[in-house]
């Protein structure tokens, strides 16, 4: 399968779920957004992962279980984020051992699978159909060119979004990506396809 490498843009705090955050990945070739929502342990065990100069007094699950995948001898070689259902991302660890050429490969949230990712400088693919399904793509020109032509600000609930416009709905994801609430903006594309396919 083509899988499509990610790069992490960063985290943000989620301003629509209280103590959750949001994972931004992001394909490198693309700049296809994958947004992610994570929870504060999670979120704080992948920023230090990534922070490789600070470590905590006493090890995180993830820097236990890396420790302990270490000694056995297999090396964390990649992570894949296979699936999206429901709103929820599938992901898979894959693990190899050098030594004897043996393959392992766990189910994981994806949440764990980039915090472990992190700590052993591990790759992070995803398909090119969890891009389509959940990825955002900001054109820049056009949102710009909606928000001139619409300046009043659009109140709405954003659990019923059957009474606001398109133009507005791009409007809204703009902004949501401008205020880095990731959450929110999956939420608006997702409508914006559900009606460029009635469209069609």
């Amino acid at each position: 399968m083509d899988y499509k490498k990610l790069i992490i843009r960063g985290i943000s705090y989620s301003q629509t779920q209280s103590g959750a955050y949001a994972l931004l990945l992001e394909h490198e070739e693309t700049s296809v957004k994958l947004p992610v929502v994570i929870g504060n342990f999670e979120a704080q065990s992948i920023s230090l992962g990534l922070e490789k100069d600070i470590n905590p007094p006493r090890p995180l699950t993830h820097d236990l279980f890396a420790q302990f995948v270490k000694n056995t001898g297999f090396k964390l070689e990649s992570v894949i984020i296979y699936q999206i259902k429901d709103g929820v991302f599938f992901s898979n660890i894959n693990f190899k051992n050098p030594l004897t050429e043996e393959e392992l490969i766990l189910d994981a949230r994806t949440s764990d699978a980039v915090a472990m990712a992190v700590r052993f400088d591990a790759p992070i693919y995803t398909t090119s159909d969890v891009l389509n399904e959940a990825g955002i793509l900001l054109e820049l020109e056009e949102t710009q060119k909606v928000g001139v032509e619409e300046e009043e600000e659009i109140s709405t609930d954003f659990n019923d979004l059957s009474g606001v416009s398109l133009e507005e709905l791009n409007q809204l994801l703009n902004d949501a990506v401008k205020e880095e609430d990731y959450d929110t903006a999956l939420r608006l594309q997702e409508e914006i396809k559900r009606r460029n396919k009635k469209i069609e």
